[in-house]
């Protein structure tokens, strides 16, 4: 079974082609990083699978179920999620609970299940103590790995993150890396990420894909490696 899984896609901005003939797939339980060097087009290709973009060519298909056969929740997680003001009025807390709300349910009561996940979300990224904090107070890689805790809250089959450990230092980078391992392996989820860091990540991935230049073209066209 295949969460993702996207044929010969070709997409252009304006009359110069970008992506080019791009095939992957991603399936449950596997924890594959998406890399290649700057201007590669890594988180065009990703808004491409997302639907937020459209290609001039290709399939793109995103399974409407997970393994259960319930329907597939996706967990995105853009570039410069944390990009909340001083003034924003929430607190930790509350932005993580909110990522256990189901869509059209913004006022429901949360389970001990609920309060469990959130819990154990900011624990993940080592923001528990600071969970009565508000938005504002925090710093930028403060606010990213909330953003995070906010997705991991949410219990999705599917994980997209782009360039999530911005901010972080080595150590909380590793433990991340730790986490989304045992969420691929242990509960079967599918990730996709894209990072710079692949070389402290290699021990914990399951395959790299890299985008890489055509030698044949001064445009901007890429194909896949795996």
């Amino acid at each position: 079974m295949k969460y993702i899984d996207v044929q010969n896609l070709t997409f252009y901005y304006g009359e110069e082609p970008v992506l080019e003939d791009i095939s992957y797939s991603i399936e449950p339980g596997e924890f594959v990083i998406l890399t290649g060097e700057n201007g590669a087009a890594k988180s065009t290709l990703i808004k491409n699978t997302l639907g937020l973009l459209k290609p001039a060519e290709g399939d793109v298909n995103i399974s409407p179920t997970n393994i259960e056969g319930n329907p597939l929740k996706i967990g995105y997680s853009p570039q410069q999620i944390a990009s909340f003001n001083a003034g924003f009025p929430s607190t930790v807390l509350e932005l993580v609970q909110s990522g256990r709300f189901n869509q059209g349910k913004w006022f429901k009561r949360l389970s001990k299940v609920d309060h469990e996940h959130v819990e154990k979300a900011l624990r993940s990224v080592s923001m528990w103590d600071m969970r009565n904090k508000r938005i504002g107070e925090l710093s930028g890689g403060q606010k990213q790995r909330i953003c995070l805790a906010r997705i991991f809250a949410s219990d999705p089959d599917l994980f997209i993150l782009d360039e999530p450990t911005t901010g972080m230092d080595e150590a909380s980078r590793r433990n991340f890396y730790r986490l989304l391992r045992h969420s691929s392996h242990v509960h079967q989820k599918a990730i996709l990420m894209i990072t710079h860091d692949h070389d402290d990540i290699k021990e914990y991935m399951d395959r790299h894909i890299q985008l890489v230049r055509k030698e044949d073209t001064e445009w901007r066209c890429f194909h896949m490696t795996s």
